[in-house]
């Protein structure tokens, strides 16, 4: 991905199958945010995108985010996600137009019990953990295929951040595939099976979530150890 003639993410490769979570970690500036705006073409993509066996590099290299939500990519980004001006209802039912039907409301109670009870409010009433649920939600009603998560606990208490995150393994289970950004890298490796480590826009370190988690190194880097 490149901004003019800087490239904030160069030489990346890498994979997500289907009902497995991905970790992406990487210090401030690393070029997390820029790697997961350029999947879904809302950042220049030079490179090569496939999804399902389908090249689609073309319509991220065009800015086509549209038909990208519609081959099953939903982007949640860092800040944001929801219409604040809205209600709850009304974001999710535009979260499941491009899936054409109705949202999986079953599915996002079970996941986000207090949504139910606050379908009329309006979203830039809530708190931010209850925003949070409303984005997450939001992008479950577009019933994604892979779903591109940017520092989704950001600015959560860590209870609250610990529970996201842990609905991420219920999507999951499902078969969707999830690409995860987080900074809190500890809470990422738990509830990831596989890593990549993203330095100055370069991958450089790859594998098993778990190894991660008991590497020196990368405690020290990145869980303060």
């Amino acid at each position: 991905m490149a901004y003019g003639s800087h490239r904030a993410v160069e030489g990346v490769h890498l994979h997500v199958e289907p009902g497995e979570v991905v970790a992406v970690l990487g210090a401030n500036g690393a070029g997390k945010s820029s790697l997961l705006r350029g999947l879904v073409g809302l950042a220049p993509l030079r490179g090569r995108l496939v999804v399902d066996g389908e090249d689609v590099t073309l319509l991220a290299q065009k800015g086509l985010t549209e038909a990208l939500v519609e081959r099953g990519l939903v982007l949640v980004p860092e800040r944001g996600g929801v219409f604040r001006s809205l209600a709850v209802r009304e974001n999710l039912l535009l979260g499941s137009y491009r899936a054409r039907g109705e949202p999986p409301w079953r599915e996002i109670f079970s996941l986000f019990p207090p949504l139910e009870a606050h379908l009329g409010q309006r979203v830039g009433s809530m708190s931010g953990g209850e925003q949070r649920m409303v984005a997450l939600a939001r992008a479950l009603a577009a019933r994604p295929k892979y779903l591109l998560l940017d520092e989704p606990t950001l600015g959560l208490a860590p209870l609250l951040a610990k529970r996201l995150l842990t609905t991420l393994r219920t999507f999951a289970a499902q078969g969707v595939g999830v690409l995860l950004v987080e900074q809190n890298a500890g809470l990422a490796l738990q509830v990831a099976e596989r890593a990549y480590l993203l330095k100055e826009g370069r991958i450089v370190g790859e594998g098993p979530a778990e190894a991660f988690l008991h590497d020196p190194a990368v405690r020290q880097a990145y869980l303060g150890d």
